[in-house]
């Protein structure tokens, strides 16, 4: 389903969306109003405390878990309003996914994990090419058990971006890594949005990567409670935390 596209289209437009979780008899609110946006292009960081609604927003925006309220329209397509057959189609093609555990499959090599991704989409990229792109062309052979952690997460980002996705998801990309490897993570999820104008969401509680973004969207108690751009984003070697 689409919508016509105004003067003022964005890329994604999250408004007043709403959703709670039944537990028992008892209804949590995890999402009380939630409204922002983010252009075609652009790197957005979504921060706040555990419970502040971040990774409800993000199952929601990967279409992996549905709105009780209001809308969110990526790309002109009113994905709250999408069947369950639209749904799959949207996370297959449309979303690419990072999350904090790598989820790579054990027994399958990092080439093989890779190409696995690109079964399941129409206009997938070259998965050599990719794992060239993230600097592990030598590690294709080798096994997750094989690889570091810092390895093994830019073989997840490989996967996402195989998928040659209109938006890149991240959840606490960087939560499972040292330092170190944890300011590579985000160089290269930096670059791929800046080289590749690809649309990229981080979702995370530390607020020292906020810099790096184009927009900062910070939550709390199921809200938005600030909206902010940076106007010149740090590069992420500059980033301290």
């Amino acid at each position: 389903m689409h919508v016509e596209r105004g003067a003022t289209f964005m890329f994604i437009s999250v408004e007043n969306i709403k959703k709670s979780y039944q537990i028992g008899e008892v209804e949590i609110p995890a999402l009380s109003g939630a409204t922002f946006s983010v252009e075609k292009g652009e790197f957005a960081v979504i921060v706040g405390p555990s419970g502040a609604g971040k990774s409800t927003v993000l199952n929601i925006l990967g279409g992996m878990d549905r709105c009780d309220e209001g809308q969110l329209i990526v790309d002109g397509e009113q994905i709250h309003a999408c069947s369950e057959k639209e749904l799959i189609r949207y996370r297959r093609e449309d979303i690419g996914f990072v999350f904090q555990f790598y989820n790579l499959v054990q027994n399958l090599t990092a080439l093989e994990n890779i190409e696995l991704a690109t079964e399941i989409c129409q206009n997938p990229l070259d998965a050599s090419t990719i794992l060239a792109q993230v600097g592990l062309e030598k590690r294709k052979d080798n096994f997750p058990a094989q690889l570091s952690g810092g390895e093994q997460q830019r073989i997840a980002i490989a996967r996402a971006l195989a998928k040659n996705p209109k938006l890149l998801l991240c959840d606490e990309p960087t939560g499972a890594l040292d330092y170190e490897t944890g300011k590579m993570i985000l160089k290269l999820l930096q670059d791929t949005c800046r080289k590749e104008k690809m649309t990229v969401i981080v979702i995370t509680h530390n607020y020292a990567i906020t810099p790096m973004a184009d927009k900062v969207i910070k939550m709390k108690n199921g809200r938005v409670e600030e909206i902010l751009k940076n106007s010149e984003p740090l590069s992420a070697e500059r980033i301290e935390w």
